[in-house]
């Protein structure tokens, strides 16, 4: 019976989000773990009239790893891409250089059988996503942006040439996108963010989840400069301390969430994609209109927040405020 429930999400995934067409040829880059799930993407493939190829992959150690050379190779060699993964490999130069060589990718990190029926995968993303690309443009290349959310975030940066990202969840050439979060983000100046994030939602990464109390990060020209709270501020501290790479403090991103139908679920593309939520990802940044490739790429969500980009109010206390858009 699951195999049926799923093949309703498999088909979203394959004719609306990455809207394949007869004769492509698309590459489905699986974990054993994530094998039902590349399969029922598969079968969806091949009904549209395109030519499935799955490809397993030994789990990465750590997410934003690289995946093997041969894997990179057939990315790029692709008319189109999908990564049923538990690591994820988003943030990498495989996926990078694939959308520059003029595939598309849809990226199914940390995704669930059940979130092949239920859930974000539901959403209407066409609606979504005109929501998503009047949010994101208001967000590229702003002077100033200005984060902040009754829990005590106050976060500033520039993003003064950055291109923004609408991550619609429905894909072009050269371009790729997480499902299901519909996201609109813009990438920070590398050294230009100070203040204080308080997530208070979730940090989907390393055993995280939703979050039992607030994480508090302290943020001086553009890195982290430390990390406080209870036991999950510890886990996370931890792991980037492990990292041995001063890149993972890097504030790589500001993302809001504009999916309906995503909720709070402890896993990273339910989580950041929760309409009206705020992450900000830390790390690497080269996947997003930035220079900095990092051991790892982690997002930290809030909500209620207020974004104001160059004093244009684009949400404001989680309600996206369209109508001075």
């Amino acid at each position: 019976m699951k195999e049926i429930m799923m093949a309703r999400g498999a088909k979203t995934v394959a004719e609306v989000c990455l809207g394949v067409k007869p004769g492509e040829n698309v590459l489905i880059v699986a974990e054993l773990s994530k094998m039902a799930i590349a399969e029922s993407v598969a079968n969806a493939v091949f009904s549209a009239g395109a030519i499935p190829m799955v490809i397993t992959m030994i789990p990465r150690e750590r997410d934003g790893q690289e995946p093997p050379a041969l894997i990179a190779a057939a990315m790029a060699a692709s008319d189109a891409f999908v990564c049923c993964v538990q690591t994820s490999i988003t943030h990498t130069h495989a996926v990078k250089n694939a959308c520059a060589a003029g595939s598309r990718g849809i990226m199914l990190t940390q995704f669930t059988e059940e979130l092949m029926y239920r859930g974000g995968l539901q959403a209407d993303f066409i609606s979504a996503g005109k929501e998503c690309r009047a949010v994101a443009s208001a967000l590229g290349g702003a002077e100033t942006v200005h984060l902040s959310t009754p829990f005590g975030t106050d976060l500033t940066f520039s993003a003064k040439g950055r291109r923004y990202n609408a991550l619609t969840c429905m894909v072009e050439k050269g371009e790729f996108s997480p499902v299901p979060t519909v996201e609109a983000n813009v990438s920070p100046l590398e050294g230009t963010a100070n203040g204080v994030i308080v997530a208070n939602a979730s940090i989907p990464y390393v055993g995280i989840g939703l979050l039992e109390e607030p994480v508090v990060c302290h943020v001086k020209d553009g890195f982290i400069t430390s990390i406080q709270g209870g036991r999950q501020a510890q886990m996370l501290r931890d792991d980037l301390e492990a990292k041995e790479d001063p890149g993972v403090y890097n504030i790589a991103e500001l993302g809001v969430g504009l999916n309906p139908a995503c909720r709070f679920c402890g896993f990273m593309l339910e989580d950041e994609g929760v309409h009206g939520s705020v992450h900000i990802g830390i790390g690497t940044n080269i996947t997003l209109g930035g220079t900095l490739k990092a051991a790892c790429h982690y997002d930290l969500i809030m909500t209620r927040p207020t974004v104001t980009a160059d004093k244009i109010t684009v949400l404001k206390d989680g309600e996206v405020i369209l109508k001075e858009l």
